[in-house]
């Protein structure tokens, strides 16, 4: 047995050690001076929810989605909190911690994965968010075999968040502007993906370019344990490969820019 084959374990242990506890000090910093703690983990994706529901159901005169319509809206929006929070803090992944960063022997890797587990963990908190909305609505809520897919929901979600955080975070250093052009694409990403409306709703054309969206599949496997009617195979389909396409091309993208990227640094 060769000395890489013995030490491979070793590295990933250390890797996954080194990557807990970065994620943990993540999560202690951004509460340890908040009064509220982990309650803002239920209260940001709370109000978003109240507010969407009110604009849809008491104001407008709502065409879209499934009732009730504050589990359908609130399954995915959780999701969509992780998604747009981590691919936000991915633009300063790096230059958040340079100084930690050009020093470490621990691939580079590890100051993306952190952010999606330190953000996938603050998901896992707001779910008892859901479960409140469900036992609220009672019998409007048809829970179903498609449960089993939520967890596949956030396996396919990790890898879309690890390809985009291996691409936006060396870009965003090479080219700063990235920062401000990636809010603005989040902002228009979170209409132009099925959160407040499902694929099906979009007429025509629209609703086969929005398989193309990762989002619409993984969203549609969130939903359809609570909404038959959002199982699709197509989008979801189309989703999952686009998902892994992006993880791929994230990890070739990143091994190309980690060297220009620590020199910039």
């Amino acid at each position: 047995m060769t000395t890489a084959a013995v030490g491979a374990p070793g590295s990933a242990r250390r890797y996954v050690h080194s990557l807990w506890l970065l994620s943990a000090r993540d999560l202690k910093v951004r509460y340890a001076t908040s009064a509220l703690g982990y309650l803002w983990s239920i209260l940001d994706p709370l109000v978003m929810s109240a507010i969407y529901w009110f604009v849809f159901t008491q104001i407008f005169d709502r065409t879209v989605g499934h009732e009730p319509y504050i589990v359908f809206l609130i399954v995915a929006l959780l999701p969509w909190v992780w998604f747009n929070s981590a691919v936000s803090d991915f633009t300063r992944a790096f230059n958040k911690d340079a100084r930690l960063v050009r020093s470490t022997a621990i691939p580079r890797s590890i100051w993306v994965n952190r952010i999606v587990l330190s953000k996938g963990i603050e998901f896992l908190c707001s779910i008892p968010v859901l479960v409140l909305f469900i036992l609220f609505a009672g019998p409007g809520i048809q829970l179903n075999w498609g449960l089993l897919l939520f967890p596949v929901a956030m396996v396919l979600q990790t890898a879309l968040l690890v390809g985009l955080g291996l691409l936006v975070a060396p870009l965003c250093v090479l080219w700063s502007d990235l920062e401000r052009t990636t809010k603005l694409i989040l902002r228009a990403l979170f209409y132009a993906s099925p959160v407040i409306y499902g694929v099906s709703d979009l007429p025509g054309v629209f609703e086969t370019l929005a398989a193309f969206n990762p989002l619409a599949g993984i969203f549609a496997l969130y939903r359809v344990g609570f909404f038959p009617e959002e199982w699709d195979p197509w989008v979801v389909s189309i989703g999952a490969v686009m998902s892994l396409l992006i993880l791929v091309l994230g990890i070739v993208v990143f091994r190309r820019l980690e060297r220009p990227v620590l020199k910039e640094l």
